[in-house]
Formats: structure tokens, C-alpha cells, sequence
């Protein structure tokens, strides 16, 4: 009895040495993975607070160079074109003589009028000879007051007769001046109409003449752009082959109406001291910031998504936490985000590390000791 009653509570013991041995390794696994967990439950990131500047939107758009002042040569009256010599870029000056119609017909009518006009004045003077001997015998009774009226009348139309005559003489010889024409200004050659030997009709395009006062950049833009252009922008203008060649403009001139079939707004930029080599008809391109007034822009790395919507990770300064909030993106590129609605300056976000935090996360800052 007494040898079995001790074996009882020797095995006994063994037992509950065997038991604490197999569980007290169990005991330190748990505290080691709560002591882990305690130590990874703060996560380090990198924030940013946020602040506005002010952003500008960079437009791109493609034209080309026109003359500043450009005018259409052409005809006053029909006729056969006698001569009409001239070439693209051919350079002309003031008074030049550029075209000229056959004046036949023109010099038949210039001719009539002046024979009418020697006609009327020949009239004028028998009438004015009649009116003098009619005031001669008048004053001396030899004739009636009838009579002598009638000297004045005759006189009276004979004049205005000499003065229709001069008026048709005037207007021949301007028919004669309208035969010839001649450039306003000096200039060059952009365009070329009908050639020698063709009938043409009064104002039809003989040649377009680019006048040397100024050259413009012209760029066909779309309604969104023009409206989100200043009327005083500052646009750089270089050649589209050589981006060396440079010059800087301003709009002048926006079209009132819409091409009717691209839709777009053709906007004439005056160019300030064009370069040379910016020749009539250069592609060229021109650049612009359209301004947004005050932005706030993070970099794209802060941005999340929460509730199927774009969003960041907020940080509360006092306790080191973080929460998910939504944001309007106004745009993006591979590198910023700008953002329009849900940030105010100085709120404090995520930059780096967002993929494992959770809202509540305690977070320290990289770099930091706590």
C-alpha cells in the first residue's frame, strides 16, 4: 500500500513537469508573437502637408505664319486681262503696275467725252456772246425783257452742259485709270489669279499681296481653349522644324465664327520683331500657361481608393492616426494629382506606405524614433 501510494504521487509529478514543459514554450510563442504584433502595429510612412500654389494648365497648339496685312488685288471694271505677269514671292512696291486689261473701249469713251465736252463748251460761248449784246440792247431799248430772259436761260443751261461734259470727261478717264493695276503697297507675291488673255470680272482676284508691316502666327483652336485663354496671354511662337527660331505674340484678332467644318476658332497672335527665317507660311507651334488660380497637388502615391472613389490617407497630428478621406481629382499625370475638392492647407497626408495602413493605424514618420 505504501510503495504504491508513493509511485501514485511520483508519477503525479512527473506528469505536471511533463505538462509545463510542453506548455511553457506555447506561453512564450504567444508572447513573442503579441510582443511582434505590439511592434509592427505602428507603421512607418512619409507625409506631406498640404498647401496651394498657383498652377497653370501648359497648352500646345500648331499653326502658321501669315501676313499681318493682307489685301486682295483685283479689277474695278470686266474686261480681257492684257498682262498679268507676277509669281508667288515675287516682291513689288508702292505704285508698281501689277495687272492691266485692254482699254480699247475705255479709250473710244474717254474720246467721246471730250468731243462732247468741246461740244458744250462751244454752246457756252455763243450763249454767253447772245447774253452780252441782249444786256446791250436791253439798256438801250432795243429789245424786250422776254427776249433778254430768254439770253439768261440759254446761257444758264449752256453751263450746266459744260459741267455734265467735264463730269463725263472725268469719269473716261478714271474708266482709262481702272484699265491698270497697280499695288498700294509695297509687298510680296502670296497668291496668283487668272493669266493674260482671260476675261475677268470686276473685283475677282488678280493676286493676294502680303504687305510688309508685320507677321502674325495663326492657330486654329478649339471653343474650350479659347475660352480658357486671357486676352492679353503671352504666347512663345517657334518654328515647328527648328525650335531655335523663336519669337513671342500677342492675340489681336479671335474669328467671331466657328469653322464650319472642324468647329474651331481661328486666333491671329501678333508677333513682336519676327525673326527672318519665320517666312509667309512657316508651320509653326505656339505655347501657353492658362492659369488656375490656387491648387492644391499631391504626389500620385498618396492617392487610394476608398468607397469606389479616389481618396487619401489623413493623418491626425495628436494622435498619430490615420483615416481614409475622398478627394475630386481635377487631374492627374504619372507624377502629381491635383486635386479640387476634399483637402484644406495644412492637413497632413500620406505619401508613401498607404497600402498597409487601416483606418486607426498608428503611423511614425520615416526617419523618426517614434
Amino acid at each position: 500500500m505504501f510503495s504504491r501510494a508513493g509511485g501514485s504521487r511520483t508519477t503525479h509529478r512527473f506528469l505536471k513537469t511533463v505538462m509545463m514543459t510542453l506548455t511553457l514554450p506555447v506561453l512564450l510563442a504567444a508572447c513573442q508573437r503579441e510582443a511582434e504584433n505590439t511592434a509592427t502595429d505602428v507603421r512607418p510612412v512619409r507625409t506631406i502637408t498640404i498647401e496651394k500654389r498657383e498652377g497653370g494648365t501648359p497648352l500646345t497648339f500648331t499653326g502658321r505664319i501669315e501676313a499681318e496685312d493682307e489685301v486682295t488685288l483685283g479689277f474695278r471694271i470686266a474686261g480681257r486681262l492684257l498682262e498679268n505677269n507676277n509669281k508667288l514671292g515675287d516682291r513689288v512696291t508702292a505704285g508698281q503696275l501689277v495687272g492691266r486689261l485692254e482699254s480699247q473701249n475705255e479709250m473710244n469713251t474717254l474720246r467721246q467725252a471730250q468731243a462732247g465736252l468741246a461740244a458744250a463748251q462751244g454752246q457756252l460761248v455763243q450763249a454767253r456772246n447772245h447774253l452780252e449784246r441782249q444786256q446791250t440792247l436791253l439798256k438801250q431799248g432795243w429789245t424786250t425783257r422776254v427776249i433778254y430772259d430768254q439770253a439768261v436761260q440759254a446761257a444758264q443751261t449752256a453751263q450746266s452742259q459744260v459741267d455734265a461734259a467735264e463730269a463725263q470727261l472725268k469719269t473716261a478717264h478714271d474708266l482709262v485709270s481702272f484699265t491698270e493695276l497697280k499695288a498700294d503697297a509695297p509687298g510680296v507675291v502670296t497668291a496668283t489669279g487668272p493669266g493674260a488673255g482671260e476675261v475677268v470680272q470686276a473685283g475677282q482676284m488678280i493676286l493676294r499681296l502680303a504687305r510688309q508691316d508685320g507677321r502674325d502666327a495663326v492657330f486654329d483652336v478649339s471653343a474650350q481653349v479659347l475660352r480658357s485663354m486671357p486676352s492679353d496671354a503671352v504666347i512663345n511662337v517657334n518654328l515647328t522644324d527648328d525650335t531655335g527660331v523663336t519669337a513671342q505674340g500677342r492675340i489681336r484678332e479671335v474669328s467671331p465664327q466657328a469653322d464650319p467644318v472642324t468647329r474651331t476658332f481661328a486666333i491671329k497672335v501678333g508677333l513682336t520683331d519676327p525673326p527672318p527665317a519665320m517666312r509667309l507660311g512657316a508651320t509653326v507651334t505656339g505655347r501657353m500657361q492658362v492659369s488656375d488660380g490656387p491648387i492644391i497637388e499631391i504626389p500620385a502615391t498618396a492617392l487610394t481608393r476608398a468607397n469606389q472613389q479616389p481618396a487619401v490617407w489623413v493623418v491626425d497630428p495628436a494622435t498619430r492616426t490615420v483615416s481614409t478621406r475622398n478627394v475630386d481629382v481635377l487631374r492627374f499625370d504619372q507624377a502629381n494629382v491635383v486635386v479640387e475638392q476634399g483637402l484644406d492647407t495644412g492637413e497632413i497626408i500620406v505619401t508613401a506606405g498607404v497600402q498597409a495602413l487601416h483606418p486607426g493605424q498608428k503611423i511614425r514618420l520615416l526617419g523618426s524614433e517614434q
